[in-house]
């Protein structure tokens, strides 16, 4: 009997192109079994990449919440041509404008002696000033200037104070006109006891202040004023500064203006 062509029926071995073939397609599936699982695996870090970054992009930064402190130097340049000398018969004090308008705050007992008061700008403008209100039981008065130098500073009023929070006096201690020191809040609501009574509600430092400070402004970091100074704490009665001052807040400062005429106050 006649057989047929070997591998056709079935009754010989393959061919060896047929095998090669099956061989091929079997490595060929498993790449694409590799690849699809590369690429998988590749997509998944790509959305987890991008679900971090739409996370971290939905994150708010930090918004500073208050202006930048300023150096002594830098509060003093700021506040200077607000601060005015302040002459009575009774002697010399400090003054700082509080209004566009000329107004001046400054300590009630620096012109409770009566008489003429004399002002001094920071441009050298000198001119005369009638009381336009005082509060003696605050130790504030405010002064009205009869004129004006030709450019009008007046200094920007802060608000709260804290204790240790840093603080600058600018004034004319002791006659030394136009003088800054620097310190600290050491306390608050303090009451200072005096040879004509007791002033509540004060601020409590620690930079220097001495007679003829009275009236100068009380300045915060940022150069606002919160206080006008109006006392010092003095051991034994004397006169010097022994490293405690006292100031009028100058929310209660502003409020000043019931009373009418001069008063008596500490004596700094």
């Amino acid at each position: 009997m006649e057989r047929g062509p070997a591998g056709v029926d079935g009754a010989g071995p393959p061919t060896p192109g047929v095998r090669g073939s099956r061989r091929l397609l079997a490595a060929g599936l498993a790449a694409v079994v590799i690849l699809l699982a590369v690429i998988a695996v590749l997509a998944a870090r790509l959305s987890g990449a991008a679900s971090g970054a739409s996370a971290h992009a939905a994150t708010p930064s930090p918004t500073p919440t208050s202006a930048a402190s300023l150096t002594v130097p830098g509060i003093y340049q700021r506040v200077a041509p607000s601060v005015v000398i302040v002459r009575t018969r009774g002697g010399l004090g400090t003054g700082v404008i509080v209004a566009d308008d000329g107004t001046i705050l400054t300590a009630n007992h620096v012109i409770a002696s009566g008489g003429t008061i004399t002002v001094t700008f920071a441009d050298g403008t000198t001119a005369n000033a009638t009381v336009a209100a005082a509060e003696p039981k605050l130790d504030i008065a405010a002064l009205t200037p009869a004129k004006l130098p030709q450019v009008v500073v007046s200094a920007t009023l802060g608000g709260g104070a804290g204790v240790g929070a840093s603080v600058v006096a600018i004034g004319n201690p002791l006659g030394l006109i136009d003088s800054v020191s620097a310190g600290v809040i050491s306390g608050l609501d303090r009451t200072a006891d005096t040879n004509n009574g007791k002033f509540s509600g004060l601020i409590q430092f620690d930079a220097s202040v001495n007679p003829g400070s009275s009236g100068g402004p009380l300045l915060d970091a940022h150069g606002l004023v919160i206080g006008i100074v109006v006392s010092l704490a003095a051991p034994d009665g004397q006169d010097a500064f022994a490293g405690i001052g006292f100031a009028v807040p100058i929310g209660a400062a502003l409020g000043a203006g019931g009373g009418k005429g001069p008063g008596k106050g500490p004596q700094i």
